[in-house]
């Protein structure tokens, strides 16, 4: 039997990983390093930087795409969850103001000339795209946050669309 479907927009998630070309470039590069240390070693000797490149290589590419984006809605209400590993930050939708979808010149003015100094920055260089995430709690010093994603459009509607009734008054 299947289990019943409701009718609630589903959580979005998305993974920021590095783009796909790096992996062949990665091991690529790690190879030619390996025998170019190696080159002329007898034996093991030789082939020990390639058992310590390739693995490093490719462990260095898996940490930098473990950066993960949520929208959950534990029973407490929905929040939008962003996981660093074991780390996680929350962010409850009841603390959103605005949700601002920016295109590449949007989130290098937000890094540049318009940059707030305590905002909260979670940025991949290799994806152009972000959103801005203005909060709206007198308690926390943090103004938004400005986090990297290929689908800022698709999260910032998800976002909106999960605001509490007074936010999105507001809006």
């Amino acid at each position: 039997m299947a289990p019943a479907r409701t009718t609630a927009t589903p959580r979005l998630t998305e993974r920021l990983t590095v783009p796909w070309w790096w992996w062949p470039l990665g091991v690529a590069l790690a190879a030619f390093a390996a025998a170019e240390i190696g080159l002329g070693a007898p034996g093991p000797r030789g082939w020990a930087p390639l058992a310590v490149l390739l693995p490093l290589t490719v462990g260095l590419l898996l940490w930098f795409s473990r950066l993960r984006l949520r929208l959950t809605e534990p029973e407490d209400g929905p929040e939008f969850e962003i996981t660093f590993g074991n780390d996680r930050a929350h962010l409850p939708l009841s603390a959103i103001r605005e949700v601002v979808a920016l295109d590449a010149s949007g989130r290098a003015d937000l890094l540049g000339r318009y940059a707030d100094p305590n905002a909260f920055v979670v940025l991949r260089p290799w994806i152009g795209t972000a959103v801005q995430i203005v909060l709206d709690d007198p308690a926390d010093p943090t103004p938004y946050w400005l986090v990297s994603t290929r689908r800022p459009v698709q999260l910032a509607e998800a976002l909106r669309d999960r605001l509490p009734a007074e936010a999105a008054q507001a809006r």
